[in-house]
């Protein structure tokens, strides 16, 4: 019996009229391939928010187009972000985690620790109530945002969502190397001097750390470095720090205060600094 044979389907490129072209056979440098893969994936990512992003701002309408595709270029500017879709677009690979901020206490004591914080008031038609979320973003290679956002009970998706979209507006470059004497390796695995950060009564100094060590912090304090693309770090803390809210925004504020340094470009190309960023 003979087998019925069936059409071949035609491929995207075909479809398209486009051809694929293979990069490795033409000897061409791996930091190009990446480069050339990075502006096809920002290309989707913008084709894809076109159809539902219409940008409100002069520099979302320069982004969509095309005329800014690097987002240091933002930072050097000084611009402020507005739009969240442009940090979708100029960091692909960005991801996001929830920090655990609320907590229920349970019966032997000690406290279960929630997404969500739930606070009350007392108002002359009785309690109200209100949520509050915090989340971070980051691509893990440089970048990293925290947001925190508040809204009424029940919507803690939306609130979710909301701390979301402000940590992307909130993003900031993270500045990396190797500043211990321990190491001297001049790769970007820790920080490059030791920074602090304050928050309400919380004080966070980081020190950086040789190879191996990892992260000498708390939990949620681990959330924001891996995010940033840290990988060695020691951490002493002073205040209240079981409150979180306080202690994340305390390591965000000390990221903030280390991109205000100059340093000398000697200096900055020994702790290796420039490294791994894309």
């Amino acid at each position: 019996m003979a087998r019925k044979s069936t059409p071949r389907k035609e491929t995207k490129q075909e479809l398209t009229g486009t051809k694929s072209t293979d990069l490795s056979d033409k000897g061409v440098p791996g930091e190009l391939k990446e480069a050339s893969k990075m502006a096809a994936e920002r290309v989707n990512i913008a084709e894809t928010l076109g159809r539902e992003w219409t940008p409100r701002t002069e520099l979302g309408r320069k982004v969509l187009s095309g005329e800014v595709t690097d987002i240091d270029t933002i930072f050097e500017n000084g611009t402020k972000i507005t739009e969240p879709e442009i940090v979708d677009v100029l960091i692909p690979d960005l991801k996001n985690d929830i920090i655990l901020i609320g907590g229920s206490g349970g019966k032997g004591g000690g406290k279960r620790r929630t997404p969500s914080k739930r606070t009350t008031r007392m108002h002359k038609s009785g309690r109200r109530f209100r949520l509050s979320a915090m989340a971070v973003v980051g691509n893990g290679n440089g970048y990293v945002g925290v947001g925190k956002a508040h809204g009424p009970p029940g919507k803690h998706r939306e609130v979710v969502e909301k701390a979301l979209v402000k940590a992307k507006l909130g993003l900031i470059p993270v500045r990396r190397g190797c500043g211990s004497w321990e190491c001297a390796c001049g790769t970007a695995h820790s920080i490059p001097f030791q920074i602090t950060g304050k928050s309400g009564s919380v004080k966070i100094t980081l020190k950086p750390a040789p190879k191996g060590v990892g992260l000498v912090v708390m939990d949620e304090i681990k959330k924001v470095m891996r995010m940033a693309g840290i990988k060695d770090v020691w951490c002493k803390s002073m205040g209240q720090t079981s409150t979180r809210v306080n202690t994340i925004e305390a390591v965000f504020d000390a990221f903030s205060r280390s991109n205000k340094f100059r340093i000398r470009p000697d200096y900055e190309k020994a702790v290796g600094m420039r490294e791994g960023r894309v």
